[in-house]
């Protein structure tokens, strides 16, 4: 799966010329008149990271997707035992603010959402390649993810090895089995996210007329039917229909709540092509988890608690197209809840396979 725009191992990429990798890198882009500054940025990067990383042996990706997130990291650069999230600012004089919590959010759903990356030391670095020398500290901040630190272009090189000098005792990351590795949520994000779910009063996300018996029924239903195709090897899709108001929403949620178990390898997951709604359930369920939180005397940041409910509300688009692309691994949720978009004159249909 072609998860970047250009990849290479350190050397090939110094050796290579520098107008064919960023021939590579646009290649895979859509350029347009509005893309001058993204072509001159690419342009920038590569012959920073060519001075940075010269003393270095690894690997280096432009543009790498995070699984399912539907976002592109600028740069990931591995060495030894270090997955350095950078994030170029170019142009730029001072580390702002933005842009360090930009690297550090990359780094998080890295952290939760792929695989390879699970329990490894993770740096999030800000390049403002013209702000001045910056003298850094590590804070853990989530597992083995790191605060971002910040660089310039001439900085950059040392902040490497700083870094890996202070990791220096830990394993080697395996880069094939890194590079190849699928989406998958850590367990502490499937818990959190599952024991968000189950405290959260739902009325507050989606009114529903349907009482608490027929939303139990109607779940049950389908976790029956869920069981029996899993014990008989087959395939289900079923139909829940209503009037708008009538509960088909909070039964999706349910469903994929209830079949959350890491242990069994179950990944349940609601699925949605209405952008809107993955939005605002995200929102409601993050801003009850801070709420909570902070009733609790404990603190968790809005991001790190929208994170946690990704793992079972996402965008339909993403998985289609993370699916796609990826035809050897398949994706590891085993059952799921297919919101499909409302059309002009149509009735909405929720199915779950």
């Amino acid at each position: 799966m072609n998860k970047a725009y250009y990849a290479a191992s350190i050397s090939d990429f110094i050796s290579e010329n520098s107008d064919n990798i960023y021939g590579i890198i646009s290649g895979n882009f859509d350029l347009n008149n509005q893309a001058i500054q993204q072509s001159n940025a690419w342009k920038s990067q590569i012959k920073i990271l060519k001075e940075a990383l010269k003393d270095y042996e690894g690997k280096v990706y432009f543009e790498f997707t995070i699984p399912r997130m539907g976002k592109r990291v600028d740069n990931i650069v591995i060495i030894d035992n270090c997955i350095f999230i950078i994030e170029f600012k170019i142009g730029s004089i001072v580390y702002d603010n933005y842009a360090k919590e930009q690297a550090f959010n990359y780094g998080l759903d890295m952290n939760n959402f792929h695989e390879g990356s699970h329990n490894k030391v993770i740096i999030p670095i800000l390049v403002a390649d013209n702000a001045p020398i910056f003298y850094n500290t590590y804070y853990r901040s989530y597992d083995n993810l790191y605060d971002t630190i910040n660089a310039n272009a001439a900085s950059l090189s040392h902040v490497i090895q700083d870094t890996l000098l202070k990791f220096k005792e830990l394993h080697n990351i395996d880069i094939d089995y890194w590079e190849n590795s699928i989406y998958k949520p850590t367990p502490t994000i499937i818990e959190a996210a599952t024991a968000l779910y189950k405290k959260h009063n739902v009325e507050e996300i989606s009114r529903s007329d349907a009482g608490a018996e027929n939303l139990s029924v109607t779940s049950a239903c389908i976790s029956e039917i869920i069981d029996f195709s899993k014990a008989n090897n087959k395939k289900s899709i079923c139909f829940i229909t209503g009037v708008p108001g009538a509960g088909k929403t909070l039964a999706g949620l349910n469903i994929a709540n209830l079949r959350s178990n890491y242990v069994n390898e179950e990944h349940a997951v609601f699925l949605s092509g209405n952008g809107p709604l993955v939005d605002v359930l995200r929102e409601a369920l993050a801003r009850d988890k801070v709420k909570t939180a902070k009733e609790q005397n404990t603190i968790i940041s809005k991001f790190a608690a929208t994170s946690q409910v990704k793992s079972f509300i996402q965008n339909i688009h993403h998985f289609r197209d993370a699916s796609i692309k990826d035809a050897i691994n398949p994706p590891i949720e085993k059952s799921q809840f297919l919101m499909k978009p409302k059309e002009r004159g149509q009735k909405n249909k929720h199915q779950i396979s």
